[in-house]
C-alpha cells in the first residue's frame, strides 16, 4: 500500500520499509504538495471502490453459486454469461486491483515483500486461474470472490487512508491559525494591508478587536485580552498591555493593540510549533520498529503458509486442486500484515496530534515512550512549581483595627508611588487604591504617606528595631523561615499588621504532585534557594525530596546522583538555565517555554506554565504505549488465529472461509486497529 501511495511523487522519501502510514504522516517535501498528494490518493481509492462495486453487482448476479444460494436456479443463466463475467472481472482486476498490482511490482523490485505482495499475489492467482478455466481448463471460476476481494481491499484502504489523514491534520490546522494579511503602520501614521510574507522585524502593526495577531511581537500601545488557547493550551484569555509579548496566531479580544514585530516566518512561535510537530511525526519509534520487523517476517510466514497450504491440500489430501487453490488464496489474503503495519504509526499520529492540540510538543519520540517508565521526576522550583513572581502570600493583622483587605489597600495605596520590586507585588494583590498625600521614602527602611488623613508606614523589620517597636518575633520568624520577605504596616505610629511576600506556589503544582505520586513517581525539587525556603515549598506541595542551594552548573550532578540510584529520571525546568540538566535526564521536559519554544535540549516541550501538564504528558505516554500494545496484540493475535482457519484445518467441521470472507476479516482487523487508535485521549 505504501508504495502505491508514494509512487512517483515521493519515491525518495520511502525509507521505512513496511511502515506505510508513516509515509503519510511524514512531511519530507513541500507541505501543501504532500497534503494534496494524500488527498488525491484518498479520492482515487474512493473512486476505484465505487466504480468497482458497481461492476461487481452483475458479476455476483452471473455467479452460479450466488444464484443457487438465492434460490434462483438457472433463471439468469444464458449462453456466453461466463465470457461476460470474465470481461467484467477483468475490468475489476485491472482497474480496481491496479494499486495492489503496482505495489506488488514495486515491493518485489525493491526486494521488500510486504502486504501489497500478498494482496497482489492473491488477486493475480484468483484471476489467472479463473481465466484459464473460462478458456477450457477444467475447474471453477473465482470471479465473484475476486471482485468482492478487490472491493473490500479498496474500501479498507480508503477508510484507513482517511483515518491516517485525519490523525495527522495538526499541521494543517496550525497553519490555518495565521491571518492572511497584517495592518502595517507607516511612518506617517497611516495603515496599509500587506501579506504576511512581506512583514519585517521591527514593523509596527495594528491589531483590531477580534482579529488574529499576525506575528510574534511586543505590545507598544493599547491593552486587551488575548486568547492563546490554540497556541499554548492556556484556556483563559491572557491580559496584554505595554511591553507584554504576543504570539502570532492568537486571537485579540476587545481592545486594539499596536505591536512591534519581533519574529517572522520560520523563526515565529507557530512555525517552530509546526516544525516540532513534524519532527515528532518523523521521529522513529522503538515500538514502531518492532511492528515493522513483525510485519516483514509475517510476510514470509504468509507466503510460506500459502505454499504449505497449497501443496498440503494438493498432494496429501483427497481434495481437488480448486479447493487447494482456494485455501491458498484465502491464506494469503487473510494473513496480510495490513493491521500490523498500521498498529503503531496510527497511534503515533493520533498521540502527536493530540499532544500538539494541548500544547505538548514532542521532539523525541523515543524519550516520550520512555516517559511511561519514569521512576523519579525532578522539578526546578522557580518558574516551574512556583510562578517566578514576587507576590503577597500572607497578610497578618495585630490589633483587630483593620480587616486584611483594608490593611492591604492602605499599604498598596502608599506603594503605588514606589519603584521597589516589593511594591509591584503588593499593588497586584490589592483591588482598591486611595489617594496619597505627602509621600516620601525612608532610605533603606521603607516608605510613608498620608492616606485618608492617617499616616501609613510600610517598613522593614530594621525600622521597627530602630524605632524600638516590639517585633512580633514568633510570627515574623515563622514567615521568614519560609524564605519570605516580611514588611510591616504602621498606621499613626501603631503597628497594625504585616505583609509577607515570596515566590508564589502555583495552584496547579499541588494537583500535579498528587497525580504523579499516584502513578508511583518520586517527586523531587532542585533550587538555588536556601534550605528553609526549599523545605517549606517541598512540604507545602508534598514532595518526596529536595536539593537546596544548588548552583546552575551543579544541577547536572544532582540529576546524575538520582540516576545512580538506578532510577529513570525526568527533569522539568524552564528550558533555558536548566538546559544541561534537561539533557542529562532520561527525559527532559521544558515547561512554560512560551515563544522560546524551540528549546534544543528538551525532549518534550509544554507551552503552558502548568505543572499539571507534566502529569498529563506522562499519562499520555502511558496511554499511547498501552494503545500500541493493544493494537500489536490484536494484529498479531488475529493472524495467529486466522492462518490455520484460512488453511482449512476446520474443514472436517464444515467451516470453510472463502477469499472474500478472508478479506472481510482482514479489513475488519484494520478498521478495529484504526478505531482503537482514535480512542486515545489525554487524561487531565
Amino acid at each position: 500500500m505504501r508504495d502505491y501511495y508514494m509512487t512517483d511523487h515521493h519515491d525518495n522519501n520511502q525509507h521505512h520499509g513496511h511502515n506505510m502510514p508513516e509515509e503519510h504522516i511524514q512531511n519530507g517535501h513541500d507541505e501543501g504538495g504532500h497534503h494534496n498528494h494524500h488527498e488525491h490518493m484518498v479520492q482515487d481509492f474512493k473512486k476505484r471502490f465505487w466504480i468497482s462495486l458497481v461492476v461487481t453487482i452483475p458479476i455476483l448476479a452471473l455467479s452460479h453459486m450466488i444464484q443457487g444460494f438465492l434460490g434462483l436456479g438457472d433463471s439468469l443463466h444464458f449462453s456466453g454469461d461466463l465470457y461476460l463475467s470474465f470481461a467484467l472481472s477483468s475490468f475489476v482486476f485491472f482497474y480496481g486491483g491496479w494499486p495492489f498490482l503496482k505495489g506488488l511490482f514495486r515491493e518485489v523490485k525493491k526486494k521488500e515483500p510486504g502486504m501489497m505482495t500478498l494482496i497482489g499475489l492473491a488477486i493475480t492467482v484468483a484471476y489467472a486461474y479463473s481465466s484459464v478455466v473460462v478458456f477450457g481448463v477444467e475447474g471453477e471460476v473465482f470471479f465473484w470472490e475476486l471482485a468482492t476481494l478487490v472491493d473490500i481491499m479498496l474500501i479498507g484502504h480508503w477508510i484507513e487512508m482517511r483515518s491516517v489523514m485525519s490523525a495527522s491534520r495538526a499541521l494543517e490546522e496550525l497553519a490555518k491559525l495565521m491571518p492572511g494579511e497584517a495592518h502595517r503602520i507607516a511612518d506617517d501614521g497611516s495603515t496599509e494591508d500587506i501579506p504576511l510574507e512581506k512583514l519585517e522585524v521591527g514593523d509596527h502593526l495594528l491589531v483590531k478587536p477580534g482579529e488574529k495577531i499576525p506575528a510574534d511581537g511586543t505590545v507598544i500601545e493599547g491593552s486587551s485580552t488575548v486568547n492563546e488557547s490554540l497556541m499554548t493550551g492556556e484556556s483563559k484569555p491572557v491580559s496584554k498591555q505595554q511591553d507584554d509579548e504576543v504570539i502570532g496566531g492568537s486571537v485579540n479580544g476587545e481592545g486594539s493593540l499596536t505591536i512591534k514585530v519581533k519574529k517572522t516566518g520560520e523563526n515565529s512561535f507557530l512555525s517552530q510549533v509546526i516544525d516540532l510537530v513534524r519532527q515528532a511525526q518523523e521521529s522513529k519509534s522503538r515500538t514502531q520498529d518492532l511492528a515493522n520487523r513483525a510485519a516483514f517476517w509475517l510476510t514470509f510466514i504468509a507466503l510460506g503458509a500459502g505454499a504449505l497450504t497449497f501443496f498440503g491440500w494438493t498432494f496429501w489430501s483427497s481434495q481437488s486442486f480448486v479447493f487447494a487453490l482456494e485455501r491458498t488464496v484465502t491464506v494469503m489474503v487473510i494473513t496480510c500484515p495490513h493491521a500490523l503495519g498500521l498498529a503503531v504509526p496510527l497511534v503515533v499520529a493520533v498521540s502527536t496530534s493530540l499532544a500538539a492540540r494541548n500544547g505538548f510538543l514532542i521532539r523525541n519520540r523515543s524519550a516520550f515512550e520512555q516517559a511511561r517508565n519514569i521512576d523519579a521526576l525532578i522539578f526546578d522550583k522557580t518558574g516551574t512549581l512556583t510562578k517566578g513572581e514576587f507576590g503577597v502570600t500572607d497578610v497578618l493583622t495585630f490589633n483587630n483595627q483593620y480587616q486584611k483587605d483594608e490593611l492591604l489597600t492602605l499599604a498598596a495605596s502608599v506603594e503605588q508611588h514606589s519603584e521597589h520590586p516589593l511594591a509591584k507585588g503588593i499593588l497586584n494583590a490589592s483591588n482598591n487604591l486611595y489617594e496619597v498625600d505627602e509621600f516620601s521614602s525612608i532610605t533603606g527602611k521603607g516608605i510613608k504617606g498620608m492616606v485618608n488623613g492617617k499616616q501609613v508606614f510600610v517598613v522593614s523589620p530594621g525600622y521597627l528595631r530602630e524605632q524600638n517597636i516590639e517585633l512580633p518575633r514568633e510570627q515574623y520568624q515563622g514567615l521568614s523561615g519560609q524564605g519570605k520577605t516580611v514588611v510591616f504596616v504602621l498606621v499613626d505610629d501603631q503597628l497594625e499588621g504585616a505583609i509577607a511576600l515570596g515566590d508564589q506556589i502555583r495552584e496547579s503544582s499541588y494537583e500535579a504532585i498528587r497525580k504523579l505520586k499516584e502513578m508511583g513517581i518520586r517527586c523531587m525539587m532542585l533550587t538555588g534557594d536556601n534550605k528553609q525556603t526549599a523545605a517549606f515549598v517541598a512540604k507545602e506541595v508534598g514532595l518526596d525530596e529536595f536539593f537546596a542551594e544548588v548552583l546552575p552548573d551543579e544541577k547536572v550532578a544532582k540529576v546524575k546522583e538520582v540516576q545512580s540510584r538506578r532510577l529513570k529520571v525526568a527533569m522539568t525546568g524552564d528550558g533555558v538555565n536548566d538546559a544541561p540538566a534537561l539533557a542529562q535526564a532520561d527525559v527532559g521536559i521544558a515547561i512554560g517555554a512560551g515563544s522560546d519554544v524551540a528549546v534544543e535540549t528538551a525532549d518534550i516541550i509544554l507551552t503552558d506554565s502548568n505543572p499539571n501538564d507534566v502529569a498529563a504528558v506522562i499519562q499520555l505516554a502511558k496511554s499511547t504505549y498501552r494503545k500500541m500494545i493493544q493494537n500489536l496484540f490484536w494484529a498479531t493475535g488475529y493472524n495467529a488465529f486466522a492462518i490455520p482457519l484460512a488453511a482449512g484445518v476446520l474443514v472436517s467441521y464444515g467451516i470453510v472461509l472463502s477469499p472474500a470472507v478472508g478479506a472481510v476479516l482482514m479489513s475488519l482487523s484494520t478498521v478495529i486497529v484504526a478505531i482503537n487508535a482514535r480512542f486515545l485521549k489525554i487524561e487531565h
